[in-house]
């Protein structure tokens, strides 16, 4: 059974930063693509960030892309979400997904595994 557990988030200032983990078990975590996603009150769940199983390839949202960097270590069966210059805008459950039947994908309905969500709240 693959389990994904989020950790990380927490109440931020606009300007700071935050680090968010996914640890994976239950599956060969380098045959997985790994994506981070995030939910807003109100609003559908939308694409943050993606890597390859290999950590080749990477991929963001406009509204993210050079301030969040998302990284693996299969070593550790783990995904990372580096989020810089956090904007009160970015406030949201954020969620990591896998999947084993894609390299790469930025769609919800292309992944398989959710963790259960981490909140981040950024002030202004």
């Amino acid at each position: 059974q693959v389990q994904l557990v989020d950790s990380g988030g927490g109440l931020v200032q606009a300007g700071g930063s935050l680090r968010l983990s996914c640890a994976v078990s239950g599956h060969t975590f380098s045959t997985l693509a790994m994506g981070w996603f995030r939910q807003a009150p109100g609003k559908e769940r939308e694409f943050v960030a993606a890597i390859a199983w290999s950590g080749g390839s990477t991929s963001y949202a406009d509204s993210v892309r050079g301030r969040f960097t998302i990284s693996r270590d299969n070593a550790k069966n783990s995904v990372y979400l580096q989020m810089n210059s956090l904007e009160p805008a970015d406030t949201a459950v954020y969620y990591c997904a896998a999947t084993d039947r894609y390299l790469i994908a930025i769609r919800t309905a292309l992944y398989d595994y959710w963790g259960q969500g981490t909140q981040v709240t950024v002030s202004s």
